[in-house]
């Protein structure tokens, strides 16, 4: 595919309307780097005492991923570590966003912490600060410990409490070198993907069980603040959610969007930084739920103050409301697997999109970034934001041989992902024009360091900087990654 590169001829302050602006500065306080998730890289799912997770688990079921791949090996980040770390160090990365997989420190979620896994991640932050990269922990990228979900998983209230017991193991040993936490990373998919629609670990599909586990995650959140806040006083403490930026198409489209942004975003926002559930999502799903999972006090419990907003980005959803006749039309950018994430609200259609689109069929929307971070700082003023995922799926090819990386000699291997590399200048241009609008915005993580397990999809899409050969697990530094480390080193946009 070619990407026609306009020039940058800017004819007004706000730049070129397709957002392919360069020489744009970003403060140098502003931090950039990238981000993964310990099921789709580490591997060595049964290594050192290691428990089964829900993915594991999911991953084993005939026909719920992609080709049938599952995360036993990933990426071997578990057995790599320093070799990544360095190529971390070697593309200048300011910070780096990992998570920590439960079932390594208590395999069956619950009891002692299993030293092994303890010892991993504290070499994992100590080759971090050694090489001058700020660490950024996030407890729950959605590995839950198998166990917990043989008991009810995040439909049983008692998981949130266990989570605080995890979070304060790993609070203890690793908060005396990490200073920024993430409690959860994209709770709605934990639960409306994961219990609602079934394309998620555990796959169940009931909209009652995707309602209580939203509110339990929620729960699990409060309570974990709490524990940081007690364990490590000076730390800066944030959640990551993921947002739906929804667009109309007729005059019934106000309706779906108030629907669909009550179930995808204020579901979370409402009671986590506004102190309770919109009436208007309980009145939405009371043919659901009785709601009576929530109990007193929890709203107190999860309404806790924040450092900052964790943002995930990557596209935009068109909504209305179906007519019951025609054909509805489920283009949300989800996996279909006969489930639904909408509970309450299926009577909302999504439909297709202008592209172009990513290899995971989502549109390329930079203003849809733009949008977002501007919104949420007029909604939640005076909390600083953090983009903490945005990034793009593309079929990458590697051509040439021999050392992949970012020092490579001429005639080694390159990935030439130009299409990649155009969808980050438009969204970093999108970030420094939301500053630009007033939004508190602290720093920016590209999505993903490196090729992964994605999800359902299993390794059928590469949403990485660097480029991972499965086979044998030789790295390579994607144009992408070069022009990320060109960003990174001037903190302007490269031309």
């Amino acid at each position: 595919m070619t990407i026609d590169i306009l020039p940058d001829t800017r004819e007004s302050p706000e730049g070129n309307p397709d957002y392919r602006d360069s020489g744009l500065v970003f403060d140098t306080a502003f931090v950039i780097g990238s981000a993964t998730a310990s099921y789709q890289i580490e591997g060595a799912v049964t290594a050192d005492g290691r428990g089964p997770s829900i993915w594991d688990t999911f991953s084993a079921t005939p026909g719920a991923i992609v080709n049938g791949d599952t995360g036993e090996v990933a990426d071997d980040h578990y057995n790599r570590l320093e070799d990544d770390l360095d190529l971390m160090a070697d593309l200048g990365l300011e910070a780096y966003r990992f998570s920590i997989a439960w079932p390594r420190i208590q395999p069956l979620g619950s009891g002692a912490a299993n030293e092994a896994g303890l010892e991993f991640y504290s070499r994992l932050v100590d080759g971090l600060l050694d090489r001058g990269i700020r660490p950024i922990a996030t407890l729950y990228h959605w590995d839950l410990p198998q166990a917990l979900e043989d008991a009810g998983g995040w439909t049983n209230r008692e998981t949130a409490y266990r989570f605080a017991e995890y979070a304060r193991l790993v609070a203890t040993e690793l908060g005396d070198r990490v200073q920024v936490w993430t409690t959860l990373n994209e709770p709605w998919c934990s639960a409306f993907l994961g219990y609602g629609s079934g394309a998620h670990a555990p796959g169940r599909t009931s909209g009652a069980d995707a309602l209580a586990a939203m509110h339990h995650l929620n729960l699990a959140h409060g309570l974990a603040v709490q524990v940081l806040r007690e364990v490590v006083p000076n730390a800066e403490v944030s959640v990551t959610l993921n947002f739906h930026v929804l667009r109309g198409d007729d005059e019934s489209s106000p309706q779906a969007i108030r629907r669909i942004d009550a179930l995808a975003n204020r579901s979370f926002t409402g009671p986590m930084l506004a102190g309770g559930y919109p009436a208007d999502l309980i009145a939405d799903t009371a043919e659901v739920t009785d709601w009576s999972f929530v109990h007193a006090g929890d709203a107190a419990i999860i309404h806790q103050p924040l450092d900052f907003l964790g943002v995930n980005y990557y596209s935009t959803a068109r909504v209305r409301m179906w007519n019951g006749t025609s054909p509805r039309e489920n283009a949300d950018g989800h996996k279909d697997v006969g489930g639904s994430p909408w509970p309450g609200s299926l009577d909302v259609e999504f439909l297709t999109q202008d592209g172009p689109f990513t290899a995971m069929g989502w549109n390329i929307a930079p203003d849809g970034l733009e949008e977002l971070l501007v919104s949420l700082a007029e909604q939640f003023p005076g909390l600083p934001l953090m983009i903490t995922e945005n990034g793009a799926a593309f079929d990458d090819e590697v051509v040439g041989e021999g050392d992949g990386g970012l020092d490579g000699g001429v005639g080694g291997a390159r990935v030439h992902d130009a299409e990649r590399l155009d969808y980050l200048r438009r969204h970093f241009t999108a970030a420094h024009r939301a500053i630009g609008r007033g939004v508190d915005l602290r720093g920016y993580l590209v999505w993903s360091l490196l090729d992964n397990f994605e999800w359902g999809y299993g390794y059928s899409k590469r949403f990485g900087i660097v480029h991972v050969d499965y086979e044998t697990q030789q790295r390579t530094v994607k144009d992408s990654g070069r022009w990320l480390s060109k960003l990174i080193r001037s903190h302007t946009i490269p031309e």
